[in-house]
């Protein structure tokens, strides 16, 4: 007599669970978490206020009293590397949620449409990608104007045909599935099936690329801050203090670029770990091949 096995449904709860279970994914949000609550512990109880200048001596090294140094106006580096972990964080959310919020509707509605709607706006997708990522962001925040909300704004914009063509991807494989054609022959409407049917199960690989934009979006918008078009001093920012620090490497002031450097690559690192994890972790063929 054959022996009839059901499988159980794979909840949230049990994708939590096997997401717990991946060593590169815990990891990475070991730091993330490090990084976020260092930022919430500098609104609170900084050990200097990160714009103070004059609180020790000028471009001293590390020592017991200023952990990461201080730089040319006497600021402490440990307490601006603490609050810059809140405005890079705060900056790659805004930016990704840019992303997210204007791609994904343009991939969904190109790839359940198509025809020459769905052409023209991956089109324009396309045209975008032809852009190098950085050079596009800095033509939008020289248009926008030097400053935080630029910076968060152009890193945003270049990130919306890389999750528009993902979306446009998912729903293309979608649109012709069962549950999609049986909620067609109930009567339901085009907008409920694709933002309610098709938009939910295509978010594996948006929460992966989310996670690892994330990465890029702090790494872009130091280096427009770096150059004088995103944050601008004396606000404490990674790119920022990299940008006060470089002319004095030659001189041995390494401290001033080490420390906000290893900031960036650290929370760079965090991200792209969280972001394999959840791809291990969401894609069901990496499943079955790691069993």
């Amino acid at each position: 007599m054959l022996e009839t096995r059901i499988r159980p449904r794979r909840t949230a709860t049990g994708t939590l669970s096997l997401l717990l279970r991946n060593p590169s994914a815990m990891v990475g949000a070991a730091i993330i978490l490090f990084w976020t609550l260092g930022g919430l512990v500098a609104l609170f109880a900084s050990p200097y206020d990160p714009n103070q200048t004059g609180v020790g001596p000028l471009l001293s090294p590390p020592s017991g009293a200023h952990l990461f140094g201080t730089d040319n106006f006497g600021r402490d580096i440990f307490s601006r590397v603490l609050a810059g972990a809140r405005v890079s964080l705060w900056t790659g959310l805004i930016a990704v949620a840019v992303s997210l919020v204007v791609g994904l509707p343009i991939g969904a509605i190109a790839g359940y449409v198509r025809g020459t709607t769905g052409m023209v706006l991956m089109r324009i997708m396309d045209m975008l990608l032809a852009f190098p990522s950085l050079l596009l962001a800095m033509a939008l925040a020289v248009a926008l104007g030097p400053g935080l909300g630029s910076a968060m704004i152009a890193v945003g914009v270049v990130g919306i045909p890389e999750f528009a063509r993902i979306m446009y991807g998912q729903t293309v494989a979608l649109r012709e599935r069962e549950f999609v054609e049986a909620s067609r022959a109930i009567g339901l409407g085009d907008g409920v099936i694709l933002f309610r049917h098709i938009l939910p199960n295509g978010m594996a690989p948006i929460m992966v690329r989310s996670a690892l934009g994330m990465g890029y979006a702090i790494l872009t918008a130091a280096a427009l801050s770096f150059i004088g078009l995103g944050a601008q001093p004396p606000l404490a920012e990674w790119g920022v203090m990299i940008s006060d620090g470089r002319g004095y490497i030659i001189s041995g002031e390494w401290w001033m670029t080490f420390f906000p450097g290893l900031a960036i690559a650290t929370s760079i690192l965090a991200f792209n770990l969280l972001g394999d994890g959840l791809r291990d972790t969401l894609d069901p063929r990496l499943r079955t091949s790691a069993r």
